[in-house]
């Protein structure tokens, strides 16, 4: 008795699968490249990154977030419950795995095919069999190309999902500084309320004694209606900028409890120096990393294409055929299948392929002009902001105390009046106000600068404008 077609071939098919044996036994990594990642932003950002797959890493994500909130967040606290908390950057690590996946198919090989036919006439009882087991051969030839594209589209996607790492991380610190500047300014905007208010008190007093115009109580009440309508407006746009923060954070539902600091951190007394930022930024920034494997990765798809130009089906395999009366002898042989050029000669796919590799070496070449630029640009406009918080700090401020001072002084000696006293601290007030908006303007702009370094930090905005960070990750 014979033994099964399948055995007899089976020393037939060793010799032409052993090319393929070492791809075919490509597995996933472990983490799908995630250890990698917190490696390569570990000298960027000083802060735990965490891929939660089950519910109990989850859990203990919560319970970390959970702690950091129970105290006043600082800028880096903030961030660091972004990067645990936030479910748009989580879906980012899936990538990483969608990716890994991807890498490991193209590094194996195909299944072969085992394609049958029987035929038998009733009539005579002949029978007609048909056995054919297909290897696709180019997908052999081709598989170090491919496993090679897929490999360096691998290593974009990680790049990529470090970029969105960065680009979470200084969103929330520009959030956090935006949200802590909205309510230290609403605090001063109350405080100029108040002033209103008892000077349009003092103003009705003093109007029902006889001792003051209806027009000048007039003006206090018209006052007191325009500090009303800023408060209003600052109480609005410190809810807005915690709102947005918290979008950040990754905290939803009910309003959670965000314990956030009265005022922004100090202006150092010397402006960091960063010399080379260009230089550096052509060295370490994300983006052009990415864009870089993506030329790449094309270039390689580019020589694939042409590779197959006229040939992309080639399939080889044994063949087994029996035909007329059953028992009688089986011919063996084999099968070679694949394209005909007729109609299609791959010159469209080639020309595509061309055209997508120079489409994107154009575009890595304007992203460096972008990225020259954009530095640069940053670089400038943190020195500007640092300029405009100083003098506040060291001038403005400064001389409107001693003017209140002075003015105290007079009214104690009874030279200036009351509403005299209440105007000069309304003017303090507003002062006061422009000087945590310079301040944050400071900040939002260092962490810009930190984050052009790093990847696309976006165009700066004017001064003295809401300056927080757009919405969080789809």
């Amino acid at each position: 008795m014979k033994p099964p077609m399948l055995l007899r071939l089976l020393p037939r098919l060793c010799l032409l699968a052993s090319a393929g044996l070492l791809g075919a036994c490509a597995s996933l990594s472990p983490d799908s490249g995630f250890s990698q990642l917190q490696t390569s932003l570990h000298e960027h950002l000083d802060q735990d990154l965490a891929w939660a797959r089950d519910d109990e890493q989850r859990q203990a994500l919560k319970a970390r977030v959970d702690a950091l909130l129970a105290r006043p967040l600082s800028a880096d606290d903030a961030v660091q419950v972004a990067l645990l908390n936030n479910r748009g950057l989580q879906a980012a690590f899936a990538e990483l795995a969608v990716a890994d996946a991807d890498r490991v198919q193209a590094d194996r090989l195909p299944n072969p095919r085992l394609s049958m036919l029987r035929a038998s006439q009733a009539s005579t009882g002949d029978v007609k069999l048909e056995q054919v087991l297909g290897f696709d051969l180019l997908a052999l030839v081709t598989r170090p190309q491919v496993s090679d594209i897929e490999r360096r589209r691998f290593e974009q996607v990680r790049r990529q999902t470090g970029l969105a790492v960065l680009t979470l991380a200084s969103d929330t610190r520009q959030a956090y500084y935006a949200a802590v500047a909205a309510e230290q300014s609403a605090g001063y905007a109350e405080q100029v309320m108040q002033a209103a208010q008892a000077g349009a008190d003092l103003g009705r007093l003093l109007t029902e004694a006889g001792n003051w115009s209806r027009l000048s109580q007039a003006q206090e009440e018209g006052f007191l209606n325009e500090s009303a309508l800023a408060l209003a407006r600052a109480r609005e746009a410190a809810a807005s900028a915690r709102e947005r923060l918290l979008r950040l954070l990754g905290l939803s539902g009910p309003p959670q409890p965000l314990a956030l600091p009265a005022r922004l951190p100090d202006l150092p007394d010397a402006l960091p120096a960063r010399p080379d930022v260009e230089q550096t930024a052509m060295a370490r920034r994300l983006d052009l990393q990415a864009t870089r494997l993506q030329v790449e990765a094309l270039a390689a798809r580019l020589g694939l294409s042409r590779t197959t130009r006229f040939i992309n089906v080639l399939e080889f395999g044994p063949a087994r055929e029996l035909e007329g009366a059953p028992g009688s002898g089986a011919k063996t042989g084999f099968q070679v299948s694949f394209e005909l050029p007729l109609f299609d000669w791959g010159d469209a796919r080639v020309a595509k392929a061309e055209a997508l590799y120079m489409q994107a070496v154009e575009r890595a070449a304007q992203r460096a002009v972008e990225a020259r630029s954009e530095v640069r640009e940053s670089d400038q406009v943190r020195r500007s902001r640092y300029e405009i918080a100083r003098r506040y700090r060291d001038e403005v401020l400064p001389l409107k105390r001693r003017i209140g001072e002075e003015k105290l002084l007079r009214y104690n000696g009874m030279l200036l009046s009351p509403f005299e006293l209440l105007a000069d601290a309304r003017e303090q007030a507003a002062s006061v106000r422009d000087s945590i908006e310079a301040l944050r303007d400071f900040w939002i702009a260092q962490a810009r600068l930190d984050m052009s370094l790093l990847g696309p930090a976006g165009p700066a905005p004017a001064p003295g404008t809401d300056a927080g960070a757009p919405d969080p990750l789809p």
